[in-house]
């Protein structure tokens, strides 16, 4: 079977909690990327996770309608949710994971003045701090799946496994991925979303 076709997520860091979910029919993903790229954007989109299927029109339709009521604009292919959601979704489907290995790989071909501006952004809100977002030192953090648990040993780390680690690091072994995930759309502390807590924690300033 012959998947000649891309699915994909794109996060954007002037964005927070918001994905793009679209489909493309170039090779690689990251072409897209610089078609996106456009001077009505600050910097070039991150891509979360992409997947070349066999029919990506049904399966963008069938993503699209499984989000429908975050969709920001019926016109645009923009959903107010992290990445998590409909990366978990797409993952099931048949075909092959395309997502460059190197999360801002489109970035290699930019200026260093594109590079800097988009770090910039990036680093305009603190990484998750446990003891900040009232998340005191011993507490425990439930995964996605309801069962598996961490205890938070500092501001940073967690307690896994038998080791000191980020959450990170715990998250990517879960789900058992080679990229690096933005942890807080996967775990809940009280029942909690931590990216919920994090975004009442610190509020993002454009």
């Amino acid at each position: 079977m012959e998947y000649n076709e891309i699915v994909y997520v794109l996060t954007h860091p002037a964005m927070p909690d918001m994905v793009k979910i679209g489909k493309t029919n170039a090779q690689d993903v990251t072409a897209r990327m610089r078609q996106l790229y456009t001077t009505a954007l600050p910097t070039p989109f991150d891509c979360a996770y992409a997947k070349a299927v066999e029919n990506a029109t049904e399966l963008e339709a069938a993503l699209h309608k499984a989000f429908e009521h975050t969709r920001v604009n019926p016109r645009r292919e923009f959903f107010q949710i992290g990445p998590e959601q409909p990366v978990a979704l797409l993952r099931v489907f048949p075909g092959n994971d395309v997502t460059p290995t190197v999360n801002n790989s489109l970035e290699s071909g930019l200026s260093q003045f594109d590079r800097t501006g988009a770090e910039r952004i990036r680093n305009k809100r603190p990484k998750m701090n446990f003891i900040e977002m009232g998340i005191p030192v011993g507490s425990t953090l439930v995964f996605r799946d309801g069962t598996t648990t961490v205890q938070t040993v500092n501001a940073k780390k967690v307690w896994f496994d038998g080791d000191e680690q980020s959450l990170t690091a715990v998250t990517v072994a879960l789900e058992n991925i080679s990229y690096n995930v933005q942890p807080a759309g996967y775990w809940t502390y009280n029942g909690e979303l931590l990216r919920d807590i994090y975004n009442r924690t610190y509020v993002y300033d454009a």
